[in-house]
């Protein structure tokens, strides 16, 4: 029987042993998993901020470039009211509906072109030598006293 306990005995001691080793075990793995998840929250925490950080940035420069349109469109706005403007857009009519005359009706393309080539060398004149001179002296005559005349 005494051999009996002493076999007891060391069989349980071995077992508090394996016991005592499988817990040491047990907790190294433990605190060694809760440091990698620790580590592992800090790159998340890390990952996040650096995101966050992007998104702010990208917001500010989005709504930069939706005040630099807005500014845009208002600058068009105020360059197509701006005087002349009007008049470039409507010259730019004219000039189509000559183009489709010219190609359109026989004989008004001829008569275009020179009444146009007669016209731009007096434009030129105008700017040029003596005539500039005397037309800001004497204000000329326009044909409008001539076209009221044909009118009656």
């Amino acid at each position: 029987m005494k051999e009996m306990i002493y076999g007891f005995l060391a069989g349980a001691a071995v077992a508090v042993i394996v016991f005592i080793v499988m817990k040491v075990q047990a907790l190294h793995a433990a605190s060694t998993y809760k440091k990698e998840i620790e580590k592992y929250k800090k790159m998340l925490a890390d990952k996040m901020e650096i995101e966050q950080d992007g998104i702010t940035k990208l917001k500010e420069e989005n709504e930069k470039l939706k005040n630099e349109n807005n500014n845009l469109k208002i600058s068009v706005q105020t360059w197509s009211q701006k005087p002349g403007r009007k008049e470039i857009q409507r010259l730019q009519v004219y000039q189509t509906a000559a183009d489709r005359l010219t190609i359109n009706a026989p004989g008004f393309g001829p008569a275009w072109q020179t009444a146009l080539k007669e016209s731009e060398k007096e434009f030129e004149q105008t700017f040029l030598g003596v005539q500039p001179f005397l037309k800001k002296l004497i204000p000329t005559k326009t044909d409008a006293s001539v076209i009221k005349e044909l009118d009656e």
